[in-house]
């Protein structure tokens, strides 16, 4: 893994460990009241999407089993559609595709010996 790739997963894993801190005790009715939590959900999720687009498409390609597409589209309705966002679903990214995502990029990182969080 090049450098530029370890320093996007780095802060993949920062964004997605932000999102998943912020959210801890929220249920989706909450999450639905909190402005201010919204907003900084989309933009972790945004950045999460910048740094996705940043990795060489040799590092996406040895790792097919996540969805590259899927996060940049997510960044994409969100940086060119805010107002259109369905925060329901947005909930389902927080609670179920960022925990995934984070394993993942642990995971990666782990293996290449970075050490979590450094």
């Amino acid at each position: 893994m090049n450098e530029r790739d370890k320093n996007n997963l780095k802060r993949i894993e920062r964004e997605a460990g932000f999102v998943i801190k912020k959210t801890d005790g929220y249920n989706l009715e909450r999450f639905l009241h909190d402005d201010l939590l919204q907003h900084g959900i989309s933009m972790a999720l945004i950045n999460i999407g910048e740094s996705v687009k940043k990795l060489s498409e040799d590092f996406k390609h040895e790792h097919q089993d996540i969805d590259w597409s899927e996060i940049i589209g997510l960044r994409n309705l969100a940086v060119h559609n805010y107002d259109g966002l369905h925060l329901d679903r947005i909930w389902g990214n927080v609670t179920k595709d960022v925990p995934e995502l984070l394993a993942q990029v642990q995971e990666i990182l782990l293996a290449e010996g970075v050490e979590k969080g450094k």
